[in-house]
């Protein structure tokens, strides 16, 4: 069969260049390798998605994404009006929904095998024992590491030396919500770091601390007693962060525990991967027990979720018609073709204690197409975090609005290079 655009990876990018694709009317096909979409905010359990101004450039998919959200009562929008705080779970039923009312074709539990250009795109893909064989005129890489650009032996950025620390999210369930919103909001003053907000139905909040000591953190006399206890390593205070959950009364997602790397270890290897899975879930389990002990109201939690995948913020990244920098963000620049919009803050996580980074600007800046249009080929795309950046702007532009408008954006290209 032959596709318009045939799109690789499930995830926030692919699933809304797939969607936004096949409203435009276009012969749409999304390939996930997994059983499920929805990528960092299903398996990864990236909730809630960061508040971004986009201008309302590029942001129907959002605006659709929310109507169906509401229908399976899976959204919530908070008191510092984020109106992105999703529930993990039923997204996943969301996104079937959603690509299912637009006519797109996807293919789960498939993976790439050979790629081959000639007047179009020759695809052999695999399904357990099967493989199946399509045609396309476009293709758009949204699997997060680049898979497609490597097949196609399509050039990346230099890699850089700094490296992003990952995270493993997880839930708790069973928590008091009631005794425990009460004592941290006595205990945290700081409404920056601490909200509450009760409803008829739910209790809604979101806490955090971190072992930067350039802050003064109601949770930190806490955390170093559980560290002097021997309850908790050193490393583990290193960032925590919790959100309620719309229709999951009683539990909460935990932003943490980061990953901490030895120098130059990278991600992508995959022995380093697979180590820092264990390492994740070991500090799960004692930030678990931590919390039942410290924390009043977990007495009786469970852990209910461990993230399926580690939350990897940066990889590849290729390189494209035009290359973000950290310069472009802070000045502002200009671009005729515009993808997105986004004022978020060049976000770094690092492994060391020494070199995160928050650096904010006071405007929303504005990012190019060509960002996301490969240097060597205009029919191959790609979206989400491997966006054609320097390693500061991609840690400014890789939140999950960002890759919403940016699949948008690219599904409205081809649209238009298709009609």
């Amino acid at each position: 069969m032959k596709y318009d655009v045939v799109i690789f990876g499930g995830g926030t990018s692919g699933i809304a260049c797939a969607y936004i694709a096949a409203k435009k009317g276009l012969n749409t096909l999304l390939v996930e390798k997994t059983d499920v979409l929805g990528g960092a905010i299903t398996q990864g359990l990236v909730v809630p998605s960061m508040k971004v101004n986009t201008k309302g450039i590029n942001n129907e998919f959002f605006t659709d994404l929310k109507a169906f959200a509401a229908k399976y009562n899976a959204n919530y929008t908070y008191i510092d009006s984020n109106d992105a705080w999703f529930n993990p779970e039923l997204l996943k039923i969301v996104f079937d929904d959603m690509l299912a009312s637009v006519s797109c074709n996807v293919l789960f539990s498939t993976q790439v095998q050979n790629i081959s250009k000639q007047d179009c795109f020759s695809i052999t893909l695999s399904h357990k024992m099967l493989s199946i064989y399509v045609e396309a005129n476009y293709i758009v890489d949204a699997t997060s590491n680049a898979e497609i650009f490597k097949i196609l032996k399509l050039d990346f950025q230099t890699e850089s030396e700094n490296k992003q620390a990952a995270t493993l999210r997880f839930i708790l369930s069973n928590i008091n919500l009631k005794i425990f919103s009460k004592w941290i909001s006595e205990l945290d003053n700081d409404r920056n770091v601490t909200t509450v907000v009760s409803t008829s139905d739910e209790i809604h909040l979101s806490t955090a601390y971190t072992w930067d000591e350039n802050k003064k953190w109601a949770l930190d006399p806490i955390f170093k007693e559980a560290v002097k206890n021997g309850d908790l390593k050193f490393n583990d205070t290193a960032y925590f962060q919790v959100f309620s959950i719309k229709s999951m009364p009683n539990s909460l997602a935990f932003n943490c525990p980061r990953i901490i790397l030895e120098n130059y270890e990278n991600l992508l290897d995959p022995f380093v991967y697979s180590r820092a899975l264990k390492q994740g879930r070991e500090r799960i389990y004692r930030l678990f027990n931590f919390c039942k002990k410290y924390f009043p109201g977990f007495e009786n939690c469970f852990i209910s979720h461990i993230s399926d995948t580690l939350g990897v913020r940066e990889s590849y990244r290729i390189k494209g018609k035009y290359t973000l920098t950290k310069e472009d963000i802070i000045n502002n620049k200009k671009f005729k073709n515009i993808a997105f919009a986004c004022n978020y803050p060049i976000d770094i996580h690092s492994s060391s204690k020494t070199n995160d980074k928050l650096e904010y600007t006071n405007h929303t800046y504005c990012v190019p197409i060509e960002t996301l249009i490969s240097e060597k080929d205009e029919n191959v795309y790609a979206i989400g975090r491997i966006i054609s950046a320097d390693f500061e702007a991609q840690a400014a532009v890789r939140t999950q609005l960002s890759c919403f408008s940016m699949g948008e954006a690219v599904a409205k290209d081809i649209a238009r290079s298709v009609k």
